[in-house]
């Protein structure tokens, strides 16, 4: 049955993306984000729902171009140069495996992010992306949170199967990432029950992400509800909120989850995270002799770590978006996927600058302000997971940066009438 929903739901929507290429944005990110497929048993499963929607949406821009709108910030420019770099690394890959299936993966998820970014443009559509973003991740947190409740926090929360967050730490750091999302759609509920459902649902994730046993997640976990509290109108009331909260949420976990949590403080005993450090330490390494290059994809592997890892039969996976981009694509590499950070950040800044005392920008400001909070969840977070290429960051800064050029467009139109009404009220004082 499931398999089915999710089969007419696609099929179902393809037509309306051609009368407007912008609903194949909205399904394309349902789909890799949420991946409901992955939801059934059956024929669903193994149909390649992202590659039908990736191409009906393609041929529907190519169909209408009047509603595709290139987006000339330094964020898409500087995205372009790290994927192309990208694909420069992997010519001069050093592990054993090819690393272009890789590649082709990476350049779907960067070549969307591109599609998308060109057909949101107006506060509907930016407003649209959220609440997929919202739904598709919210789904999983709410009902990680239940199963913490109903199982006492003893067992542990996992992603869908055959997804970028599959494993606990994964969702976790997602859910951490979904939690100010989900609070930027309070202004956009009218009804109170709809309010406090919002309310249930950022908890439920937090308590999903609490359940997952991440260590890494419980470190961005506590930087993004700081964060949050700084970002936050009301510093009072959510601080409150938060002192009543927190507390309860730690009594609630069992002490197996304490002792996991508590061996951040002992990393030198945790075989696991020395794993990591070794893991790190492979990519200084290898870097330090191909520092332009890196080692391309696919470098954890034993003939890789035999040669520049301080223990050779320690493999890990990188663990750090950081130390991931590091050892894979060098030092190039690395300042672009930084600047990429660097630069939605600054329109993000620029957004509260430039929207603060404007009533019809308030809301810009306030979700502006929800989207730093999330990305720097992520980026904490992400110091500890292998998620380079994790396609939700990508989205939530495609909305940030759509805000932006939304805010610009309505202070030049501002300006542009100003001058206008100054005249009208000097015949009128005439």
């Amino acid at each position: 049955m499931r398999d089915l929903i999710v089969t007419l739901i696609v099929f179902g929507s393809l037509p309306f993306i051609f009368k407007r290429p912008f609903y194949g944005a909205v399904l394309w990110i349902w789909i890799s984000v949420m991946n409901p497929h992955t939801q059934g048993w059956g024929f669903a499963t193994t149909m390649p729902f992202a590659a039908i929607i990736a191409g009906t949406t393609i041929l529907a821009m190519l169909a209408k171009p009047k509603e595709v709108v290139f987006p000339n910030t330094g964020y898409i420019w500087v995205l372009i140069a790290f994927t192309a770099w990208m694909a420069v690394t992997s010519v001069f890959s050093l592990g054993v495996e090819e690393p272009w299936t890789m590649m082709k993966k990476v350049v779907k998820i960067m070549g969307m992010t591109l599609v998308v970014a060109m057909l949101v443009r107006t506060r509907k559509e930016i407003e649209m992306l959220l609440w997929t973003v919202v739904i598709s991740l919210g789904f999983y947190g709410v009902k990680g949170g239940l199963f913490t409740i109903r199982s006492g926090g003893s067992s542990r929360v996992w992603g869908p199967a055959g997804t970028f967050i599959e494993g606990n730490n994964e969702v976790a750091l997602a859910l951490v990432m979904v939690v100010p999302l989900i609070l930027i759609t309070l202004p956009l509920v009218a009804n109170k029950w709809g309010k406090r459902a919002i309310w249930v649902s950022a908890g439920l994730c937090v308590m999903a992400a609490m359940g997952s046993y991440s260590r890494g997640a419980a470190l961005a976990l506590g930087a993004m509800l700081g964060f949050l509290w700084l970002k936050s109108h009301d510093k009072a009331k959510l601080g409150a909120l938060l002192i009543i909260l927190a507390p309860l949420a730690l009594m609630f976990m069992p002490e197996q989850w304490h002792s996991r949590i508590d061996t951040i403080n002992n990393y030198e005993q945790d075989d696991s995270a020395m794993g990591r450090i070794n893991a790190w330490r492979m990519a200084i390494n290898l870097t330090a002799e191909h520092p332009l290059t890196g080692g391309g994809f696919e470098i954890y592997n034993h003939l890789i770590f035999a040669q520049y890892a301080p223990v050779p039969e320690d493999v890990h996976a990188a663990h750090s978006i950081y130390f991931q981009v590091l050892g894979e694509h060098g030092y190039v590499g690395l300042a672009l996927y930084l600047s990429i950070y660097l630069l939605v950040w600054r329109n993000g800044s620029w957004v509260i600058n430039h929207a603060r005392n404007i009533p019809e920008l308030e809301w810009a400001r306030r979700m502006v302000s929800m989207l730093q909070v999330s990305l720097l969840g992520f980026l904490v977070g992400g110091a500890f997971l292998s998620l380079a290429y994790f396609d939700v960051p990508y989205y939530v800064m495609v909305i940030l940066v759509a805000t932006r050029l939304l805010v610009e467009k309505t202070l030049k139109e501002r300006a542009q009438q100003a001058p206008a009404v100054r005249v009208e009220e000097a015949h009128g004082v005439a």
